[in-house]
């Protein structure tokens, strides 16, 4: 079993993206390759970066930077589950990001994005590119869903389409594909 982390990146108040992450989880635990743990960035609740060293040093003086650290090392894979907004992802994923550095490495990272019309993909794209920039692997196939609010029912559960479905099957095939041969690169200190 691999230690998924799937990481929620919307904090405003009203958001969605705790049921989007859900979804993806259960279907995460369908798959039977992993254990799961969503990390709501929300609740979560990072300050802006207020660490008085790189993080490259791995000398966290703050209990939060700690805790986010622990969590992130173990992890053996992601799936970043964010929402577009202004054509990029939210701040407190990027700030989020950015507290860390060694802790992503080597790890594959699958994203889920969501939207209007574009389904988040913008947002997903601009993601794609700064998460190599932390030695994360981020893996082409995604799920990206477009007017996602009409995917939310009366008892404010998401209910995803075929093509989600299909889509994040696609996906978890590959993020194991990654997740395998990555495991390997980590564990050669070389």
């Amino acid at each position: 079993m691999y230690k998924l982390k799937i990481i929620s990146s919307s904090v405003r108040p009203g958001r969605k993206g705790p049921l989007i992450a859900n979804w993806i989880a259960n279907q995460a635990m369908k798959n039977g390759n992993f254990e799961v743990e969503v990390l709501d960035l929300g609740e979560i609740n990072l300050p802006m970066m207020n660490e008085a060293q790189h993080p490259v040093l791995k000398k966290y003086e703050h209990e939060h930077t700690k805790q986010w650290s622990a969590r992130i090392e173990e992890a053996d894979t992601f799936i970043f589950v964010t929402a577009e907004y202004d054509f990029n992802y939210p701040a407190p994923l990027r700030n989020a990001l950015e507290y860390l550095y060694q802790e992503w490495g080597y790890k594959a990272a699958a994203i889920v994005s969501y939207g209007g019309v574009s389904g988040g993909t913008r947002a997903a794209n601009s993601l794609k590119s700064d998460l190599s920039t932390f030695k994360m692997v981020p893996i082409y196939e995604s799920v990206n869903i477009p007017f996602f609010q009409k995917q939310i029912n009366d008892q404010n559960e998401f209910q995803a389409s075929e093509i989600s479905i299909k889509a994040a099957t696609g996906m978890f095939k590959e993020v194991i594909r990654w997740t395998k041969g990555l495991k390997s690169i980590r564990e050669d200190q070389s």
